[in-house]
């Protein structure tokens, strides 16, 4: 079992059932799922081994195969038609979901320079969180020596929670590092 996951088991869940007065087990928040997504710069030359390196990085953060994310139209003023590859994205659940999350907390987080938190303003009303990170080489997974492009990526944290007040509470216990 994942650390992140018995922890919310055992002390997470029952705190915000006692502070929020959830009296319905079924009703705590908790994490669903998380998106990772990437994408090429629509205006740059798209080549193969761009995007093959794209998803190696993805893959190797998340043990998981990432998906290849398609234009869904055409557009001429970015030289964008129809079907082409923009980037590639990986759904995490279950225990992945728990240990690369833990990851980003203690690990890739911290690795960024002069890191004072991630911004507390990444929620939306349904009480989901959005993260952005400009380079993936915070991964130790990631070797510098052997990236000749950096990109950034979309970190998208779906919970069950009704609102913002209740997923930065929920966040917050499993150790994000939000900015004061």
């Amino acid at each position: 079992m994942a650390r992140l996951k018995k922890l919310y088991e055992e002390t997470i869940s029952p705190a915000l059932r006692e502070e929020h007065k959830i009296s319905n087990v079924m009703d705590t928040p908790r994490l669903v799922k998380m998106v990772i997504n990437t994408s090429i710069d629509a205006t740059r030359e798209r080549d193969k081994d761009m995007l093959n390196n794209i998803s190696a990085g993805i893959a190797m953060i998340t043990a998981q195969r990432p998906i290849t994310t398609r234009a869904r139209t055409s557009v001429s003023n970015f030289r964008l038609r129809e079907g082409m590859p923009l980037g590639a994205k990986v759904t995490l659940r279950g225990v992945r979901m728990y240990e690369f999350l833990d990851r980003l907390v203690t690990v890739a987080l911290p690795r960024i320079r002069d890191f004072r938190g991630v911004s507390a303003g990444g929620f939306d009303s349904n009480g989901n969180y959005n993260l952005g990170i400009s380079d993936q080489t915070i991964f130790p997974e990631i070797d510098p020596d052997k990236i000749t492009t950096t990109h950034g990526m979309d970190i998208a944290i779906v919970t069950t929670a009704k609102d913002r007040t209740v997923c930065y509470d929920l966040l917050k216990r499993l150790g994000m590092p939000f900015a004061s």
